[in-house]
């Protein structure tokens, strides 16, 4: 199943012709998940050619404008053209009145439900699970509330190995077992082993996404050994101060914090309008975590095992 991350604005605060404001679009185990919509993103969307239609779950980080202005303006296009089917937006408290006004104040009635589920910013918890995937949210350190995500792949049941069971002749009331990882005792007592009977399990896929955050290992048990981390890295070190006073972080903070959390792959973005090019950030992210990327707006990151 395709696990990818599309990166859809890689820039901070002010777009630029380079960068646009953050968001990102992940494809997992067929679920469509929009992260945070800076004012441009739709048009991201079609450029990449990603269906609007196929966002099912949106999660917007913070109530800065940089991160969600191009929202409405996203959920107005999806009913012009011809949505129906409603549509879940985990997000600060606070968003679903901003977005609300802005609908009702222009005139505009949806033909599909908005669900808003709030978060504050304050606690780690799982917010999404279906059969396929689970989503938890954990707190950043910034000026406002803000909340990352970690999105995962649900731990698989082991798969059977056809051929090898119909050729055991075992009872059918076996396969649950197996299929759980367990042993199973047959009508006679004789013991057959899971591992026999199943291919080996795949581990499962980690993608963790930390928008606005100064420098805070606080979150490095959300995170820990996910196979590739986004992490904010507004500023470069010889900036520093601006960013623990900005309450953002620089790329070999960002890299620091990788390599203390375990993951396989960092990437680095939210990258402030003052930088012509991410190749500085990079050379000084390297310097601490070797497998770093820069991100740029239209670049996609498949997830492997």
């Amino acid at each position: 199943m395709k696990f990818e991350v599309t990166i859809l604005g890689s820039g901070a605060a002010l777009p630029t012709a380079q960068r646009n404001p953050t968001s990102q679009y992940v494809e997992c185990s067929d679920r469509h998940i929009l992260i945070d919509c800076g004012e441009g993103t739709q048009n991201q969307l079609r450029r990449r050619k990603i269906k609007l239609q196929k966002i099912t779950i949106i999660l917007i980080s913070h109530l800065h404008g940089d991160h969600f202005f191009g929202l409405v303006g996203l959920l107005s296009s999806m009913h012009l053209l011809g949505r129906t089917k409603g549509i879940t937006v985990f997000g600060p408290d606070g968003l679903e009145q901003i977005i609300r006004s802005q609908l009702e104040i222009g005139g505009a009635k949806l033909d599909f439900e908005i669900t808003f589920e709030p978060l504050f910013g304050n606690e780690s918890k799982l917010i999404f699970e279906d059969k396929l995937i689970q989503i938890h949210t954990f707190p950043l350190k910034h000026r406002i509330p803000t909340n990352g995500f970690r999105i995962q792949e649900k731990v698989k049941v082991y798969s059977i190995l056809g051929e090898v069971f119909r050729d055991s002749k075992l009872s059918l009331t076996a396969i649950p077992f197996f299929k759980r990882g367990e042993d199973f005792v047959d009508e006679k007592g004789k013991v057959h082993s899971f591992l026999d009977f199943t291919h080996p399990k795949k581990p499962i896929r980690s993608y963790a996404y930390c928008s606005d955050t100064m420098y805070w290992e606080t979150i490095i048990p959300h995170i820990e050994n996910v196979n590739l981390l986004y992490h904010e890295a507004t500023f470069l070190e010889r900036m520093k101060e601006r960013a623990k006073s900005t309450h953002h972080s620089t790329a070999k903070q960002a890299a620091t914090i990788a390599l203390k959390a375990n993951v396989k792959k960092l990437i680095l973005g939210h990258l402030s309008a003052r930088y012509d090019s991410g190749e500085e950030h990079l050379k000084e992210a390297k310097t601490v975590f070797e497998n770093t990327e820069v991100v740029e707006d239209g670049n996609i990151y498949p997830i492997y095992y």
